[in-house]
């Protein structure tokens, strides 16, 4: 299935606002880890900031296309296919671990261990409170209230942001919620 999304996809997609945002919280040179970075939007912005990028994804051709668009751009980026569900990231492996649209709650303890000291956690994907049909239709792949905070508890928040059905929703940031948090 996700071969053939990014397969048919026109374009690598859109960079993470939570990476757009907060772009000016990020160490220079730091290593960083784009996690399940599908066809590598935010691995090729984070290079493009300068920054020392990995982008795994269990899709061959996500990664294939992120090779390309690297390549074509000029861009160093260590690009694998991994299973980042049963081979993590090892701990204290990254400076910043950018997570956009994916989402297995078990996999949380591995990325906070797999920061460094100072550490960065950029975290994006969608909300169970949703006002459009954008994202997942299963609640299993949709956060709850407050939930980031809850999974990513060990870490000092930073930045977070989530609207739900608050006032009105035709405005505002809908459907998502935004976490940016510091490893102790």
């Amino acid at each position: 299935m996700w071969n053939q999304r990014h397969a048919q996809a026109d374009t690598v997609g859109q960079v993470a606002d939570v990476l757009v945002q907060n772009s000016h919280l990020v160490t220079p040179g730091a290593k960083v880890l784009d996690l399940a970075c599908g066809r590598g939007v935010n691995a090729l912005q984070m290079a493009r900031m300068g920054l020392d990028v990995t982008a795994w994804d269990l899709s061959p051709v996500a990664i294939e296309r992120l090779t390309d668009a690297a390549t074509d751009q000029g861009l160093t980026i260590t690009a694998e296919v991994r299973d980042v569900i049963a081979y993590p990231p090892e701990p204290a492996s990254f400076d910043l671990i950018l997570v956009s649209y994916f989402l297995d709650r078990d996999l949380a303890p591995a990325i906070t261990a797999a920061l460094k000291p100072a550490g960065l956690l950029f975290y994006q994907t969608y909300s169970q409170a949703a006002v459009s049909r954008d994202g997942p239709s299963s609640s299993q792949y949709r956060l709850g209230d407050n939930e980031l905070l809850v999974l990513f508890s060990d870490l000092k928040v930073r930045v977070y942001r989530e609207e739900r059905l608050l006032g009105d929703t035709q405005q505002g940031w809908r459907d998502r919620a935004m976490l940016v948090a510091e490893k102790a």
